[in-house]
């Protein structure tokens, strides 16, 4: 009895993402969730965005079972597509910088 949400190019480096991720893999549900609300990190409030979509939809799919009970999977983060912009510098020339994005993907189950 699992559940899976998405949340696709979110504007979150990967590499930054993934630390958030790491702390609540394996977790409590309960305990995921309070301890992203009290994460002073970018990528935490989308990252419980997601958790939250997947406890919906896990009590959509199997609505007799106990949401407390669940736990974080899986929690991976994979890299999404890269914006190209770039920046002055010295003598004239042009530097690039890659503005990263991220898929990320929860899965919760008993």
């Amino acid at each position: 009895m699992t559940a899976q949400a998405t949340a696709r190019n979110v504007r979150v480096a990967p590499r930054k993402a993934r630390l958030v991720v790491d702390l609540i893999r394996g977790e409590n549900v309960v305990r995921a969730m309070a301890q992203l609300s009290t994460l002073r990190n970018r990528a935490a409030e989308p990252i419980k965005k997601v958790l939250q979509s997947a406890l919906a939809n896990a009590d959509q799919h199997h609505p007799e079972a106990d949401v407390d009970n669940y736990r974080v999977i899986s929690a991976y983060v994979n890299e999404a597509r890269v914006l190209k912009r770039f920046r002055p510098r010295a003598m004239g020339r042009a530097s690039g910088i890659l503005k990263r994005s991220s898929h990320i993907t929860l899965e919760v189950g008993e």
